[in-house]
This record gives structure tokens, sequence and C-alpha cells, in this order.
């Protein structure tokens, strides 16, 4: 498999132009919110279609990342990248520590509560200001804290993630 045919994931988006001269506002599902910008370029994907760009500079304004992308000069150039993914091969990400999972790996997983019900399966995450969301679709729309309190077990080899969780909280 070549590195164009690679599985991508997803490390963040690109919001909206940055002024006249081809920067870019970001957000990041990087944590920290910096460790987007330690490639040296990132595949943008938006309809299916990947384009890679070298970061040429990266800034932060009024808390928002930003960032310059080689051969994008001009804000009509920055607004047509708006809404395309910052994504990088799965083999260039570093390993997962003890217990440290990607999101991108938890998706598609049976969530199973302590009782052994079966809740559905994790379909995607929601940031909240607080901690990111599980969002688990089976009979009816979970949507559970991604904490230690509530994430207890993630078996990658089964496609299975154990919670502490009840319908009534």
């Amino acid at each position: 498999m070549s590195e164009a045919d690679a599985p991508l994931v997803a490390l963040g988006l690109v919001t909206a132009p940055f002024g006249v001269k081809g920067w870019v506002k970001v957000r990041s599902d990087t944590d920290p919110d910096e460790r987007l910008f330690a490639y040296d370029s990132l595949c943008l994907r938006r309809r299916g279609m990947c384009r890679s760009l070298r970061i040429e500079s990266t800034g932060r304004s009024g808390g928002q990342l930003t960032a310059k992308f080689a051969g994008i000069d001009d804000r009509d150039a920055a607004a047509g990248l708006a809404g395309s993914e910052l994504c990088v091969p799965r083999a260039a990400l570093p390993p997962e520590g003890p217990g440290e999972y990607y999101r991108t790996d938890l998706i598609g997983c049976r969530v199973v509560d302590l009782a052994g019900r079966d809740l559905g399966v994790l379909d995607h995450f929601v940031e909240s200001p607080a901690h990111p969301l599980m969002v688990v679709r089976g009979a009816t729309e979970l949507w559970i804290p991604a904490v230690p309190r509530h994430l207890r077990q993630v078996d990658l080899t089964q496609r299975r993630v154990l919670v502490d969780w009840t319908d009534a909280e």
C-alpha cells in the first residue's frame, strides 16, 4: 500500500479564512492543540478528495489556532480550504501509551454497560467544554462522557468498549 492509499486519520478542521494573505483558522482535535502542527504537511480532505499541503507557519489569534500553507497566498484560496479535514496517515501517529486510545480506533466499537447490556455502537465523538462525549447509537442515542469514571475498559481486538453508564444518568 502506498502512502497515498494509507488510511487517514482526521486531526482537525479548517474552519475559515483568516486575514488576506492565505492564513486559515484551524480547529485541532489533538491534545494539546498545537500537536496538530507537529507534522510538516497535512492532507486536507474534502468531499472525498485529498490534497497534501506543507505547513509554512502557524500561530494563534484570540485563542484560535491559525496556519499558513505553502501555495495558499490569498483570502480566496484560503476560503477554498474551509471545511477541509486535516489528516495524516495512520502510520504517522505516535504509538499510544498504556490506557490511551485514538478516537478513530474506537469508532464502530460495540458499547456495553457493566451489567452486560449492549448500548449500541460508538458512532462519533462530540467536543464539549468539560470533556469529549461518545455518541452511542443503539435503541436510543446516548451521549456518554469519555472520562475514566464512565469509560472503564477498551478491547480493540473484540471491538468492545465497557462503560459505567445507566439510562437514568
